[in-house]
């Protein structure tokens, strides 16, 4: 992950959870100390995230549909899953990411 697409991640949480999130917010969300976490996310935004960083990014991005569902998330293509049912329960997982998120912001 690049720094202007962490800046464009930011921007799509946002969206979803219809707040601005901050930088500090994003440190939050990452699991970054309160003192600093903001600073690191401003400094990712030009230069990228860690490798680490970018994992769990990629997780919390899945709240936006934007992006995909990762790989190892998606049980929604199963064959024990109904077609016609999918997209429901796609949007469900998604809600429940977002309501992960507004939990871990307070």
């Amino acid at each position: 992950m690049t720094g202007p697409e962490l800046k464009q991640l930011r921007a799509d949480l946002s969206d979803v959870l219809d707040r601005k999130l901050t930088a500090a917010d994003m440190a939050k969300l990452c699991g970054l100390p309160e003192k600093g976490g903001g600073d690191t996310i401003r400094r990712w935004e030009v230069s990228g995230p860690t490798p680490e960083a970018t994992k769990v990014l990629r997780v919390l991005a899945m709240a936006s549909e934007r992006y995909p569902i990762l790989e190892k998330f998606d049980i929604f293509d199963r064959h024990d899953v109904r077609e016609e049912d999918r997209p429901a329960k796609r949007a469900a997982f998604r809600e429940q990411m977002r309501n992960e998120a507004r939990r871990r912001l307070g």
